[in-house]
This record gives structure tokens, C-alpha cells and sequence, in this order.
């Protein structure tokens, strides 16, 4: 689980399946929602929601796991519709992973910004 990085990517929609492929992740804010689309392993695509952390304090699956990013990007995840449907959304990179950052702030002594 990534970081989402403040500035905004120049992406759409047409270059998402590239930027997954090359990046393995990406932070995606469609309305008031974030998600966050990444891979499992290399193997399988899934959408998570950020608002709604499991007992492990990780973003819950919103989507089901798919083995191809075209069959990811044919899911209707965002309040039923596929991502190409959901109107206008905006990408954000996804950078260090959360235990990192955290891991860096204690060190430094201050908490990690959200």
C-alpha cells in the first residue's frame, strides 16, 4: 500500500492501462471517493477503497481480483461503472509504502501526514 503523492499525474483515462503495466499502482480520485488500483503480486488486479480500512489497517477491496488490466479496466467499481464511464477522475502517483513513511517519521520523531 502506497503513499498518494500530492500533485496530480497527467493521465487519463486512454494512458491508464500503460501507467498500471509500468507502475503496478496508482491512487485514482473519482468525485469525493479515492481508490487505490494496484496489482497482487504481479498476478491480479484489484480496486480498493481508502475510507474503508480492514482489521490489518488496509484499504478494503471494492472490486473483484482479475487477472488482466483490460479486464480490470472493464470492472464497475465506481458506483457501478467502469472507470472510462465514471466521468471526470484524476490520478495520483502512488509513492513510498505507508510502513515507510511511518517508519521514517518515527525515527524523526513527528507524525506521519496523511
Amino acid at each position: 500500500m502506497g503513499v498518494r503523492a500530492e500533485e496530480a499525474l497527467d493521465l487519463n483515462v486512454d494512458g491508464l492501462a500503460d501507467y498500471l503495466r509500468c507502475n503496478h499502482s496508482v491512487y485514482m480520485q473519482a468525485g469525493d471517493k479515492l481508490y487505490y488500483l494496484t496489482d497482487v503480486n504481479d498476478h491480479y488486479w484489484r480496486a480498493q477503497d481508502t475510507s474503508v480500512l480492514n482489521h490489518k489497517n488496509h484499504y478494503t477491496d471494492c472490486s473483484d481480483l482479475v487477472p488482466t488490466v483490460s479486464e480490470f479496466l472493464a470492472l464497475p467499481f465506481v458506483d457501478g461503472k467502469t472507470i472510462a464511464d465514471a466521468g471526470e477522475v484524476v490520478f495520483y502517483e502512488s509513492t513510498k509504502p505507508r510502513s515507510e513513511v511511518e517508519a521514517e517519521a518515527a525515527a524523526a520523531g513527528v507524525e506521519p501526514e496523511d
